[in-house]
């Protein structure tokens, strides 16, 4: 099987389970949440299966998942689903933000290191960047949760989440070519 598509898979599947079963229980998030947690867990077994190890950003997005499904399972309250990705934002956000301080070096250039070369002006301005995104993003999910309804809300960490990281994302191709280090 393909490297890439198995990583679609693993990266994606809990999510289409989540969907699938969102949309077929009348949206219900009691329902939907226990075969995400499940998907997500396979998913992480798979990775660790084929590659031994399981990167950073999926385990701990994985804990997450579970942390925060089961609380909304137990105490039957949405509330602890839909703040999340607030968290997940924030902690990402203040990650890169002390990263550096405990480090000496920012974080992003300890993850992307080894795939993008740049000068430190280039991984200070990207890291200061993505923890702007990164909070913005906690305040935006805050903003929506808060104020439409649990299918918009639903909706919106996907197709509006997604994109605008891709967005967001494409948007910083300009640094990474200014301050990129030929090799």
């Amino acid at each position: 099987m393909n490297k890439s598509f198995l990583k679609f898979i693993t990266d994606f599947g809990p999510l289409l389970v989540f969907f699938f079963y969102y949309y077929n229980s009348d949206k219900n998030l009691k329902i939907a949440i226990p075969p995400f947690i499940i998907a997500t867990i396979i998913a992480l077994a798979i990775v660790w299966i084929l590659e031994k190890k399981i990167p950073m950003i999926p385990l701990i997005g994985g804990i997450l998942i579970t942390f925060f499904g089961s609380l909304t399972i137990y105490f039957n309250n949405p509330v602890f689903i839909y703040i999340k990705p607030t968290i997940i934002n924030i902690l990402f956000g203040f990650a890169l933000l002390f990263g550096k301080y405990f480090t000496n070096e920012p974080i992003l250039k300890k993850i992307l290191g080894k795939s993008i070369a740049l000068k430190d002006e280039g991984w200070n301005l990207l890291s200061k960047r993505w923890i702007f995104f990164f909070f913005s993003v906690a305040l935006l999910n805050e903003i929506v949760w808060r104020t439409q309804s649990e299918e918009f809300w639903v909706n919106f960490k996907v197709w509006g989440i997604l994109p605008i990281t891709f967005i967001f994302t494409a948007f910083q191709v300009s640094l990474i070519t200014k301050y990129k280090i030929d090799e």
